[in-house]
């Protein structure tokens, strides 16, 4: 459990369940006065009561009733046969009839509130004994400031005298669909209604905003594509919610109508840009082109269409068809890829199985409520809300595995690249700098240099090492080199560097000396490492070590002349009977009295 996977894993479900405290506990139960079809009884003590069960519905299919004319054809309205608080997908107009009793004891005090914030045009009536007494403007296509209470949702007091009758009469309008949870609330309750429904969005709101961010802030700093794409995904769904639910009205847009009229289709065509192309990159389907250019395709043509709703050359009803073809689409296509990782273990494919469980579950939930097949109510009505929260939170576990991915491989191809540069430099038998790698020690040597100080180059042939090869094999042999190598790397300074230029060539170089006397001593002491015989594995071998070598001062330091002074050096030790030291004459004539200087101290 306190493994960061494991909390991973407990990440999900625990949000998830903290969601749902919190909206068992911000939501307070609907409360029904009086029989259905009958008026509703307004008690104060009730604070809060539904009107839907009191209601009938008059359609107006071509949207000339008057008010007069509603009154006068009560007998005409209907009990609803939809479901609770939703007429479903519809393009007329709407009148409600709620009878209302005011009970003796009442202030008269009371709110008329209709929590579904995307209605386009609502205009409430109230009568007594037939007669208009109170009426309010109120939707989405009116300005802000002009609704008699300044809320989310379209809401108006009533001042009604205790113990009176009255009827009322609500003329509705959508572009889709007529969903009317109303009920009648106290101001006291109401506010607080209004209050805790408002801590409820600043939770779902906060977590897609921090979300949002924080991709926003991985984005910019390691330009990872995937970021910008899970931004796109959060912004839509962020838009949708500030819509629904009348936050973006109320605090960002107050009067900006154009803005509420496009925010609902902008904000679901921009999550499903960011739908295709995060999914797209999620499973990344290296094999399957095909299904790359469908995402591909899928948000350039979704991006196209928002382009073409943003400069008013399609009706909202188009929009609306085309969401909802093409709100499954990504999560089709993607379902093959999603499964086929979760049976390989991948976690990310089980995560979008999840993901797009819920999904489907909460967007079913809100289409049957759109459609009038299941009831408006605070569950149904935030369903899509908590879905997509879950599924933000979802999406964002995926976005970690799968940075963790792109950054395991670039790792791995680090490590490759540097192997590949390490086996450009190295000897692969012995694990010593080659004849490539040794020219970079010249270059690294020159900054540690000091005036008065030289360098010694020391080259040395193994010999009988053919012997060796001759008699025991070349495993034999190789093994040889890598233990003459081995006694070559502790006879030096750590600072010094060991070579092999082939064959049985070795080379030594050590900076910084002091005095050319210590390069003669060191030159002694590689000359004794051959002095005890090799353990081989089956075998043990006696070799010698011949040894050339030559100075240089920091100012000629020329690594060609200095083997090949070395090599000159070497072989003067081999004509002479081998197993001996050699130093070569000086690099330059310029050399001459630093190396006599350094001699003499």
């Amino acid at each position: 459990m306190n493994s960061p996977r494991a909390a991973r894993d407990w990440l999900v479900p625990l949000l998830a369940l903290y969601l749902a405290a919190t909206a068992a506990l911000l939501w307070p139960g609907r409360v029904i006065a009086g029989a259905p079809g009958g008026p509703l009884r307004l008690t104060d003590t009730a604070g809060r009561i539904d009107a839907w069960p009191a209601a009938t519905v008059l359609f107006d299919r071509d949207g000339r009733l008057s008010l007069q004319d509603v009154v006068r054809t009560f007998d005409r309205f209907r009990t609803p046969r939809t479901g609770y608080a939703t007429l479903g997908v519809t393009t007329e107009a709407a009148w409600l009839r709620v009878p209302l009793q005011v009970d003796a004891t009442s202030t008269g005090n009371w709110i008329v509130d209709i929590d579904y914030a995307p209605l386009v045009r609502i205009d409430v009536h109230l009568l007594r004994d037939g007669r208009l007494v109170q009426t309010a403007a109120l939707g989405t296509s009116r300005p802000f400031e002009t609704r008699p209470l300044q809320s989310r949702t379209h809401a108006t007091p009533l001042a009604l005298v205790p113990g009176g009758t009255y009827d009322l009469l609500i003329r509705a309008e959508s572009t889709g669909t007529l969903i009317l949870p109303i009920t009648l609330n106290t101001p006291t309750v109401f506010h607080a209604s209004a209050l805790r429904e408002q801590m409820l969005q600043g939770v779902l709101g906060g977590i897609g905003l921090c979300l949002l961010l924080y991709s926003l802030a991985q984005w910019l700093v390691l330009r990872e594509p995937f970021f910008l794409k899970y931004c796109v995904l959060i912004s839509g769904s962020l838009l949708f919610s500030l819509l629904q639910f009348g936050i973006g009205m109320q605090f960002l847009w107050t009067d900006n109508l154009g803005m509420e009229r496009h925010a609902g289709g902008a904000a679901a065509l921009m999550a499903l840009v960011g739908s295709f192309l995060f999914i797209e990159q999620a499973l990344d389907e290296p094999r399957s082109s095909r299904f790359s250019r469908l995402m591909k395709g899928g948000a350039v043509f979704c991006a196209a269409f928002a382009i073409v709703y943003a400069l008013d050359l399609v009706h909202d009803t188009t929009v609306t068809a085309v969401v909802s073809v093409l709100g499954p689409v990504p999560a089709l296509l993607g379902l093959p890829g999603a499964v086929r990782r979760a049976r390989r273990g991948d976690p990310i494919g089980g995560a979008l199985l999840v993901a797009w469980f819920v999904y489907f579950v909460t967007t079913a939930t809100l289409i049957g409520v759109i459609r009038g097949q299941l009831p408006a109510d605070f569950w149904t009505l935030h369903s899509f809300q908590f879905g997509a929260t879950f599924d933000m939170v979802a999406f964002t576990y995926v976005l970690g595995l799968r940075t963790k991915a792109i950054r395991q491989v670039a790792q791995r191809a680090s490590v490759e690249r540097d192997l590949m540069r390490a086996l450009a430099i190295t000897d692969p038998l012995t694990g010593l700098a080659n004849r490539r790698g040794l020219s970079h020690v010249f270059v690294d040597t020159g900054d540690r240099l000091t005036p008065g100080s030289v360098l010694a180059l020391f080259l040395i042939d193994v010999d009988g090492f053919k012997a060796v090869n001759d008699r025991h094999g070349h495993d034999a042999g190789d093994e040889l080199l890598v233990q003459i190598s081995n006694r070559l790397r502790g006879a030096v300074r750590s600072t010094d560097i060991v070579a092999r230029l082939g064959g049985d060539e070795f080379v030594v170089v050590a900076d910084g000396l002091t005095s050319a006397p210590l390069a003669e001593e060191l030159g002694q002491t590689l000359v004794s490492l051959a002095d005890e015989p090799f353990a081989l594995t089956r075998h043990t071998v006696q070799v010698g070590l011949t040894v050339g070598y030559a100075l240089s001062p920091p100012a000629d330091r020329d690594p060609a002349a200095l083997l090949q002074l070395a090599d000159g050096a070497m072989y003067e030790g081999k004509r002479a009977g081998k197993r001996c030291l050699r130093r070569a004459a000086d690099v330059a004539a310029g050399a001459a009295a630093p190396l006599a200087q350094a001699t003499a101290h």
